[in-house]
């Protein structure tokens, strides 16, 4: 095990695609919910505690060892809007990519074969954190990072922030990432020994709606 690729993981530079997304940003600012940098401190901690939580639950478990395929069902349904489950299939197809040019492993291969459109990107993250060595808190921690470091980075483009304050804003942020990502190893052994269904299952209805209009807009800067 080598720590340095957790660092490759949560690397923004990473070939994944994530830099295409934004989280529900976009929307967010089109519908005028996100104004400025209290709003985006708003909409990332909602974020992180709701869809965040449920992600980073799931990569846990995969990069645990539970089956990836399980755990992409597990994903489907607890993703209501056709855009985000696309978006979420599309992120994880190019994540594997990467994944097995930089840590060729035969589970990531088997993922490969077995959903060639792409699984849901959470348990492809977790996969590759398993195949490159990595554990469930690294991978959670990878996850939490990137639900709401994709989305602070889109914002400082999409309003001209300063990026001062979106970097302090992932700042104060980070003990609630400490305290997520130790609860979602606990919900990932908790699965392991009751089934996916123990996995948490929040909402963020708000960001499910959006990412339908968003999908229908036809001038857009990122992706969803």
């Amino acid at each position: 095990m080598t720590r340095a690729a957790l660092l490759v993981l949560a690397d923004g530079r990473l070939p994944a695609g994530g830099h295409a997304h934004s989280g529900g940003a976009e929307e967010a600012v089109n519908s005028g919910r996100l104004t400025g940098p209290e709003e985006l401190e708003s909409f990332c901690r909602g974020r992180l505690h709701t869809t965040g939580r449920v992600a980073a639950s799931l990569a846990a478990s995969a990069a645990l060892g539970l089956d990836p395929l399980a755990l992409d069902a597990a994903a489907d349904a607890r993703t209501p809007s056709p855009a985000l489950r696309t978006a979420a299939r599309r992120l994880g197809r190019q994540l594997l990519r990467a994944a097995r040019a930089a840590w060729p492993h035969p589970e990531l291969e088997a993922l490969a074969r077995a959903r060639p459109r792409g699984a849901h990107q959470p348990v492809v993250l977790g996969l590759t954190a398993r195949a490159s060595g990595l554990g469930p808190e690294d991978a959670a921690y990878a996850c939490l990072y990137e639900t709401v470091g994709g989305p602070a980075t889109a914002t400082v483009r999409l309003l001209s922030l300063d990026p001062l304050d979106a970097t302090a804003l992932l700042a104060r942020l980070a003990p609630e990432l400490d305290r997520l990502a130790a609860e979602s190893v606990e919900h990932a052994h908790r699965a392991r020994a009751e089934g996916t269904d123990a996995l948490p299952a929040h909402s963020a209805p708000l960001l499910e709606i959006g990412a339908e209009h968003h999908a229908a807009r036809t001038a857009r800067l990122f992706a969803s």
